[in-house]
């Protein structure tokens, strides 16, 4: 059942890297990111804060537990000129006893650790995914290039930002 979450709109997502360092990508079985590969990510809840929902997110959509680390970017956008789309991306570090992947149920396709020279190649790959790839090593928060991830979002403005 599709919630209604007014116009304004407040998602969190999660970055984690496991120690080969590669990336925890899903693939969603609805919604734009339909078939793509693209990071863990869902909308906050009533009473929790938006890290916690990108702990939750990353373990009910992978079955991975991990620690919050730090802010790393945020994307913000309008959908049809009406719906301000937020979503705020945390990097988050694998603990040590994690079971193996486990895609959830009824959402998720498939979960896979992904190198991001696997990730640049990869044809269905959420376009922030690459943004995020070429960015990663810059300080502060900065406005990237990518204007539009695609035309079927229907997105009027939208800007990613990255640490």
């Amino acid at each position: 059942m599709k919630k209604n979450r007014g116009n304004v709109w407040l998602a969190a997502a999660g970055l984690v890297v496991n120690d080969e360092g590669e990336w925890l990508v899903v693939k969603k079985k609805y919604g734009g990111l339909r078939g793509v590969w693209s990071l863990p990510a869902g909308f906050l809840e009533a009473g929790e804060t938006a890290d916690q929902a990108a702990q939750r997110e990353v373990f009910e959509e992978t079955g991975v537990t991990a620690e919050i680390g730090e802010v790393i970017g945020l994307r913000s956008g309008v959908i049809g000129g009406d719906i301000s789309d937020n979503l705020i991306i945390f990097s988050l570090f694998c603990k040590k006893e994690n079971n193996p992947l486990q895609a959830q149920e009824g959402e998720i396709a498939a979960v896979q650790w992904m190198t991001t020279a696997e990730l640049e190649k990869e044809t269905y790959v959420s376009q922030m995914i690459p943004s995020m790839i070429q960015h990663m090593r810059s300080q502060g928060l900065k406005k990237c290039s990518l204007t539009n991830p695609g035309d079927h979002f229907n997105y009027t403005a939208y800007h990613l930002f990255l640490g």
